[in-house]
C-alpha cells in the first residue's frame, strides 16, 4: 500500500467523477458515559451495552452496492466522555487464516485487514479525519479537503488495541478531541463513516454505502448524532528533539576536513489558537533521517521535480498545495536562487558549494472555520550560506557567499460554497537580504459546480512579479487556466485552456518549467464500475493536447493520448496507453532565447500489469515502445518489480528496469565557433542508455518498531554519434568540425538504513545510516556491471544520524503535576 490507503486515494480522484444523487443518510446515536473503558481490544466493558450498534456495511468492491454475507459481517458503536470519542468494532470472519495482518510501522497498511473511521466534525461534507487500525495493530491516520486529497502525512496521538480470535476480529479506539477540531455547540451533529477491508478476498466495504458515480467520499458519509456538551481541551503540545549526526566523505582537499560530526537540538511546536485553527512551529528542524532522492541524468531544458520527504512540509499543506504555486523544496534544499557573490576570479574554483540552504524556522497556522473560511498562514527562514574557493595557482582561499538570508511565505483564503464549490486567494513571496532580487505570485481560483454536481466550472488568475536585480529590470507576468467539464456517471469530460505569458515565472517558491504558451486540453473518459463477466472495473479515456507559442505566435505541438485500465476478476492489473505526438517546434530545447528545434514526430505504446497484491508473493512489470520520425530513431524499454512477504513480519522487494534509446536527437551545448566567430547551438545524434535496480527490505518488529534497507543504483550514458548546429529555421545541418568530447555517463547509489521506535505515544528514536555516491563524466563504461564497480569503488559519503524527540502534551503534564 506504500504509504497511502490506496482505496481512499480512489475515492479521492472519484471527487471528479460523479453527482450527489439523494442516497439515504445513515444515523448512528452516540452514547455519553462516565464509565472508564479499558482500549484492549476485547469489547467487554459494560459501558459498550448501552451504545447503540451500526450494521448493514454495503460493499464498494469489487461489487458496489451488495450487503455483507452472513458470517462476515461488522458491527460498530460510538462512545464519548468529556475527553475523548470511543469506537468499538467487531469484524466477523470464517477463520482467523481469513485475516490478513501483515506487520508493519505507523502510517502503513501493508496487506492486512483494517477497520477505519472518518469522521466530519463540522457536517461541511467537505473535511474529515480518519482512523485506522489493522488487524495487526498498525495505526493509520489522515486528513481529507476540499481538494479531494488525502494527507497521510497528518499525524495525531491517539490509542488502539486490536484482538484476534477463531470467528474473527475486535478493534477499540479511543480518540482523545485534542486530535479533532469541533464546534462549540451545545448539541451536535457529525458526519461519520466506517471503512472495513478484507485484504485477502480484496473486498472493501462502508457502513454509509458509497457509490463510485457519485461526487465524493465525504459527502457520503452518514451522521453520529446525540453529542451534546463536549468542550474543545487546550490543544498545546511540544516535541522537543536532540540529534548527532555524523559524516566522512574523502574531499582529499587540505583546507577541508575529512570527517564532520555536530550535535542539534530543537523543537516542534502545535497549539490551538481556537477550536478551528492550529498553529505548526519547527524550531531548528533536523531531516536527517528523510529518504534519498532518485536522482536522475536529466537531458531535459526543465528541472526534475523531485518529492518532498520532510513530514513538516506534507502534514497539513492541503490549502498551501492549492494552485500549484507551492514547491516545498524550495524552501532550504532547492533554492530557486544560487550565486557565487562577485563571481569567480580567472584561476578560481569552487572546491565546496552547499547545495541547499540551512533552515532556521518554519510556521503553519490553517484551519477552517464553521462558516467554511479557511486560513492558512506558512513562514519559514534560511540562513545565509557560504562556498569555499581557491585560487588554483596560488593556494589562496576564501569564502564567499551563496546563499542570502531569505524569507518564505505564504496566505491562504480559502471559502468553502454549497455543491463543493469554492473561491480562493493565495499569495506567495519570497524576501531575500541584501541587493538579491525579490519575488511575489498572487492568484484567484474558483470552483463551482452545478446542483447536483454533474457539471463544473474551474477558473485560476495569477500574476507574479519580480523586483529589479541589478541590470535586470522588474518583470510581472500573468497566467489564467479556465476548465469546464462533466463530472458524473460513466461518460466524463473536461476541457481546459491555459495561457501564460512570457514574464510569468513561479520558480522562486513554486515548481516552474516553461512560460509565453497557450494550451487547450480536451479529455473524454468512459468508466463501468459495474463487474462484467471478465472484469471488475474498466476506464478508459482518450486526451488531446494542441499548444502554440504566445508572444510572436506560432505553434508548438499537438498530441494524442489514448489508453484503458482493466482490473481482471482475478484482481490482477493491466493498463495499455499510447502517445501520438505530431511534429512540434521546439521553443525550449535549444536554450536559446527565440530559437526553435523542429521536433519529429513521435509514437509509442506502453503497457503495464500487476498481479494480486493480497498474494504472499506479488509481481509487476512494464514495457513499451518508441519511434521518431527523424534518423530513424526509436526506442525500447521494459522492467519489472516484485514483493515476497517471507512471513507477517519480513518482506523484501526488488525493482529493476532498462531503457535503452538509440539515434534520438537533442541539444548539446551553445557555444562560440572561433572559425566563424558565430555563436552555435550544437545538437547532436546520440544512445542513451538508462538502468535502474532497487532494492527493499523491511522487518517490524511490533506495530510500533521496525528497521528498514533500501539500496538504489541508477547509471545512464549519452553516447553522441554525430554533432549538427541547428538552422534558424529549427532544421539540423551537419557540423563535422565541431570535435568536443560532449558524451554523458552518470552514476548514484543511495543506501538508506533506518531504524524507528516509537517508544511513547507521538515519541520516536530514529537512527539513520546512508551511504551516498555521485560520478559524472566524459567517459563511457558501457557495460552495467563496469558502471557498479566504478561507482561502488568511487568516494561514498557515509552519514550516521540517531534523533530522539519526546512528545509532551500539555494537559497530561498537567494532570501528572496536580
Amino acid at each position: 500500500m506504500n504509504l497511502k490507503l490506496k482505496s481512499i486515494c480512489f475515492f479521492s480522484v472519484v471527487l471528479l467523477f460523479g453527482s450527489t444523487n439523494a442516497q439515504t443518510v445513515k444515523k448512528l446515536k452516540a452514547v455519553r458515559t462516565d464509565q472508564v473503558i479499558k482500549i484492549d481490544g476485547n469489547l467487554d466493558d459494560e459501558a459498550w451495552k448501552s451504545a447503540e450498534s451500526g450494521t448493514g456495511f454495503i460493499e464498494f468492491r469489487p461489487t458496489p452496492g451488495i450487503k455483507e454475507k452472513e458470517g462476515r459481517t461488522t458491527e460498530v458503536r460510538v462512545l464519548y466522555d468529556d475527553a475523548a470519542v470511543y469506537v468499538y468494532a467487531r469484524m466477523n470472519e470464517v477463520s482467523r487464516d481469513s485475516i490478513a495482518r501483515q506487520v508493519v510501522p505507523r502510517d502503513q497498511i501493508g496487506n492486512a485487514d483494517f477497520i477505519g473511521v472518518v469522521f466530519d466534525t463540522y457536517l461541511d461534507r467537505i473535511n474529515g479525519n480518519g482512523f485506522y487500525v489493522t488487524a495487526a495493530g498498525s495505526q493509520y491516520d489522515a486528513k481529507y479537503s476540499q481538494t479531494g486529497n488525502e494527507d497521510s502525512n497528518w499525524n495525531a496521538v491517539w490509542f488502539s488495541e486490536v484482538k484476534i480470535d477463531d470467528k474473527g476480529w475486535s478493534a477499540e479506539m479511543k480518540i482523545p478531541y485534542s486530535a479533532l477540531r469541533f464546534s462549540s455547540k451545545d448539541v451536535q451533529t457529525w458526519g461519520i463513516n466506517f471503512i472495513r477491508r478484507r485484504q485477502i478476498f480484496n473486498q472493501e466495504a462502508y457502513w454509509n454505502s458509497i457509490d463510485p458515480k457519485l461526487s465524493g467520499f465525504i459527502n457520503q458519509e452518514g451522521e453520529l448524532t446525540n453529542i451534546e456538551k463536549i468542550k474543545a481541551p487546550l490543544r498545546l503540545s511540544l516535541s522537543p528533539y536532540i540529534s548527532s549526526n555524523s559524516s566522512y566523505y574523502p574531499y582529499t582537499q587540505q583546507d577541508i576536513s575529512n570527517f564532520n560530526s555536530k550535535l542539534n537540538g530543537g523543537m516542534d511546536i502545535k497549539y490551538g489558537i481556537s477550536d478551528a485553527f492550529t498553529l505548526d512551529m519547527t524550531l531548528v528542524p533536523d531531516f536527517g533521517q528523510v529518504q534519498s532522492d532518485n536522482r536522475v541524468l536529466n537531458l531535459s531544458p526543465f528541472d526534475v521535480r523531485f518529492n518532498e520527504q520532510r513530514q513538516f512540509f506534507t502534514e497539513g499543506t492541503e490549502m498551501f498545495n492549492k494552485g500549484d504555486l507551492f514547491y516545498s523544496r524550495r524552501v532550504g534544499i532547492e533554492p530557486s536562487f544560487g550565486f557565487i557573490k562577485g563571481g569567480l576570479g580567472v584561476n578560481e574554483k569552487v572546491l565546496k558549494k552547499p547545495n541547499g540552504s540551512k533552515l532556521i524556522n518554519a510556521t503553519k497556522v490553517s484551519g477552517r472555520s464553521s462558516k467554511g473560511l479557511g486560513i492558512g498562514v506558512f513562514n519559514a527562514v534560511t540562513n545565509r550560506m557560504f562556498a569555499s574557493i581557491a585560487d588554483t595557482v596560488t593556494g589562496a582561499a576564501r569564502t564567499e557567499e551563496s546563499q542570502p538570508l531569505t524569507n518564505y511565505s505564504i496566505l491562504v483564503l480559502d471559502q468553502s460554497l454549497k455543491n463543493n464549490s469554492s473561491v480562493t486567494f493565495l499569495n506567495t513571496n519570497v524576501l531575500r537580504n541584501g541587493s538579491s532580487y525579490d519575488a511575489n505570485v498572487s492568484a484567484f481560483l474558483m470552483r463551482l459546480n452545478d446542483k447536483r454536481n454533474r457539471y463544473f466550472i474551474e477558473a485560476e488568475t495569477k500574476v507574479s512579479h519580480r523586483t529589479a536585480n541589478g541590470t535586470n529590470a522588474a518583470q510581472t507576468g500573468l497566467n489564467y487556466e479556465i476548465e469546464v467539464g462533466k463530472q458524473s456517471g460513466n461518460f466524463l469530460w473536461a476541457y481546459e485552456q491555459q495561457l501564460s505569458d512570457k514574464h510569468f515565472n513561479t520558480s522562486d517558491l513554486g515548481f516552474f518549467t516553461n512560460n509565453n504558451f497557450l494550451d487547450h486540453e480536451l479529455n473524454l473518459i468512459y468508466n463501468i464500475y459495474k463487474p462484467g463477466k471478465w472484469f471488475n472495473k474498466f476506464e478508459s479515456w482518450v486526451e488531446f493536447n494542441y499548444s502554440e507559442r504566445l508572444s510572436k505566435r506560432a505553434y508548438q505541438s499537438f498530441a494524442i493520448y489514448p489508453g484503458i485500465w482493466v482490473r481482471f476478476k482475478n484482481f490482477w492489473t493491466l493498463n495499455i496507453n499510447s502517445d501520438l505526438q505530431s511534429k512540434s517546434n521546439n521553443f525550449y530545447e535549444a536554450r536559446s532565447a527565440g530559437r526553435l528545434y523542429q521536433e519529429p514526430s513521435n509514437h509509442g505504446i506502453n503497457a503495464n500489469f500487476d498481479t494480486n497484491r493480497s498474494k504472499k508473493f506479488q509481481v509487476g512489470g512494464f514495457a513499451g515502445v518508441q519511434k521518431k520520425s527523424l534518423l530513424n530513431g526509436w526506442g525500447w524499454g521494459w522492467g519489472t518489480w516484485q514483493t515476497y512477504r517471507i512471513n507477517d513480519k519480513l518482506a523484501v522487494s526488488t525493482e529493476m528496469s532498462t531503457e535503452p534509446r538509440f539515434d534520438y536527437v537533442g541539444w548539446v551545448e551553445n557555444y562560440k565557433d572561433e572559425a566563424t566567430n558565430q555563436q552555435q547551438v550544437i545538437f547532436s545524434r546520440y544512445d542513451r542508455q538508462i538502468v535502474s535496480a532497487i532494492l527493499n527490505t523491511t522487518y517490524t518488529f511490533s506495530p510500533r518498531m521496525g528497521i528498514s534497507f533500501r539500496a538504489r543504483h541508477y547509471w545512464s550514458e549519452r553516447e553522441n554519434r554525430q554533432y549538427y548546429s541547428l538552422n534558424n529555421d529549427g532544421t539540423l545541418i551537419d557540423f563535422p568540425s565541431y570535435t568536443k568530447n560532449k558524451n554523458q555517463n552518470y552514476n548514484t547509489f543511495n543506501i538508506d538504513m533506518i531504524y524507528t521506535w516509537q517508544f511513547a505515544p507521538g515519541s520516536e528514536l530514529a537512527i539513520s545510516y546512508k551511504d551516498a555516491a555521485e560520478v559524472s563524466g566524459n567517459d563511457l563504461r558501457k557495460t552495467y556491471d563496469r558502471n557498479f564497480a566504478s561507482i561502488i569503488s568511487s568516494p561514498q559519503n557515509n552519514t550516521l544520524s540517531v534523533k530522539m524527540l519526546y512528545y509532551i502534551d500539555y494537559l497530561d503534564l498537567k494532570k501528572r503535576f496536580k
